[in-house]
């Protein structure tokens, strides 16, 4: 039974979820992602950037981004196989179904960049926390100035939803730039980090909004990069990963300096971030 649509329902308490649909995302099948429907019928609402804590039942739970569409019907996940629960779920198939806890987190501030560039940066599985955001600027093209989405990883086959970035690039009101490490027979596109795309600017950054999520090193130097290229600390906002428990600040796992990425993040503006951020040991 759902709750009445007058009292918002509990982010604490798992609620159970069908998988109606489970694919790989790229050929190794080491990223997949999940398409989600509630039993109880009550859509789960969340703002692009957030997550959800995912629970399989008998073996655990994880944080997890949520990699779909905010506005649309639905609930959409990409996971990577790299720890005992995520290998775990990897294996579980349509039909099945998993406990769902969220959405928790700090979102990222579309919004704040209405009427200015906007400029997204993403390496690896980052592009997945970040897809909502792409979603939400097409969704509403015209509050913007130029969107620009640039997307690096290792090698060709790494590359994640390759079909949609190919589509948005034919958009000819977004700019796409796709890049890898290692090229290889086939591929003709850029090769090289994802600062590099950075460096060929194409956007105000005097009026810029820039939003990065990957590994920290991309996400370190994709900043040096923005900054050098002139868009301030405040304008630059960065999703941090750690080993996330209980996804309201209670268990200290993911302390971060001063913060807890659960409920303080997993978005911060830059430079609530800069004094710290390049201190190793945190």
């Amino acid at each position: 039974m759902s709750a009445p649509a007058s009292q918002p329902l509990d982010p604490m308490i798992p609620r159970q979820f069908r998988i109606e649909e489970a694919f790989a995302e790229v050929g190794s099948g080491e990223v997949y992602s999940w398409r989600l429907s509630p039993l109880d019928g009550e859509p789960l609402r969340f703002a692009p950037g957030q997550f959800n804590m995912l629970y399989q039942f008998g073996i655990g739970e994880v944080p997890i981004s949520i990699s779909g569409d905010a506005e649309a019907a639905g609930l959409v996940h990409t996971l990577r196989a790299v720890g005992g629960v995520t290998k775990a779920m990897q294996k579980l198939e349509a039909g099945e179904v998993i406990g769902v806890r969220g959405p928790f987190g700090t979102a990222w501030p579309v919004a704040e960049a209405e009427g200015q560039d906007l400029v997204l940066v993403a390496g690896g599985i980052g592009l997945a926390p970040l897809r909502p955001a792409v979603y939400c600027a097409l969704r509403h093209r015209d509050r913007f100035n130029r969107v620009f989405l640039l997307y690096g990883t290792r090698q060709p086959e790494d590359i994640l939803f390759r079909e949609e970035l190919e589509h948005w690039r034919a958009q000819l009101d977004l700019d796409v730039y796709v890049t890898v490490d290692r090229g290889g027979p086939g591929w003709h596109g850029n090769v090289g980090v994802v600062t590099k795309l950075i460096a060929r600017g194409g956007f105000d950054p005097a009026n810029t909004v820039a939003m990065a999520c990957g590994p920290e090193v991309m996400m370190r130097f994709a900043v040096m990069a923005l900054q050098k290229h002139g868009v301030a600390a405040e304008r630059i906002y960065v999703s941090m990963e750690r080993n996330m428990k209980c996804a309201i600040g209670y268990c200290g796992h993911c302390q971060y300096g001063p913060h807890f990425i659960c409920k303080d993040g997993p978005v911060f503006r830059f430079d609530t971030l800069q004094p710290i951020f390049d201190v190793r040991e945190l």
